[in-house]
């Protein structure tokens, strides 16, 4: 039961990779899209050094495609074929809960890679969920925000309170209609905690992003 992760190096693809390996399916490799650049994550904006970062201290290897939004799925398949001929996959696992326009399209590029797309957190209540990733261990920050909530959120540790503020302010709890991204520094999939420095704030396409480094 060979899979990959589609990596975005928050809490959603975190979690999904911990419940699926729970339920007895093999990480092999993780799979993250930066941008064209080939800095920093596509959506997330997390600089590659730190999403190597992450995969080591996952004990896993990590490929890595930079891609515009305009070629990402025919890239993503192309990656998608490459790691299944390498590792020998039948399994893509992928984070997202409820959102089935995402569904189809995951499992349309698997199909196309020959693979299955593994969703562990679909349908489930999105805030039993952000509880069940903070309590059962997920470290995790915030990296980018809507403008509903604002630059003052970025860098702050995801807690329970924290949660409670958001959803009084309207957002949802999990992120899950892009109000927020985050970045997981330490889990139970992890052999050390990453040290990472926040600062800059930046505005774009109304999302605020902040610069974030890697503390050896």
């Amino acid at each position: 039961m060979n899979t990959t992760c589609s990596w975005s190096g928050g809490k959603d693809s975190c979690f999904a990779l911990m419940q699926a390996i729970r339920q007895g399916y093999t990480p092999k490799v993780l799979l993250s899209v930066l941008n064209e650049a080939g800095k920093i994550s596509r959506s997330h904006g997390i600089p590659e050094e730190i999403l190597k970062a992450q995969a080591q201290a996952a004990g896993l290897p990590i490929h890595l495609i930079a891609s515009s939004w305009q070629q990402y799925e025919a890239n993503f398949v192309h990656a998608l074929q490459q790691l299944t001929t390498e590792y020998h996959l039948q399994y893509s696992v992928f984070g997202d809960i409820d959102l089935q326009d995402h569904r189809d399209w995951e499992e349309k590029v698997c199909e196309k890679a020959g693979l299955q797309a593994i969703l562990p957190l679909w349908k489930q209540d999105r805030r039993r969920l952000v509880n069940e990733m903070l309590t059962g261990g997920i470290e995790t920050i915030i990296v980018s925000c809507n403008e509903t909530m604002g630059k003052d959120f970025l860098g702050k540790t995801l807690t329970l309170a924290l949660v409670d503020e958001l959803e009084k302010i309207g957002i949802d709890a999990c992120g899950e209609n892009g109000e927020y991204h985050t970045l997981v520094l330490n889990c139970p999939l992890f052999f050390k905690r990453l040290e990472v420095k926040v600062s800059d704030a930046v505005l774009h396409d109304a999302y605020w992003f902040c610069h974030l480094q890697h503390a050896e």
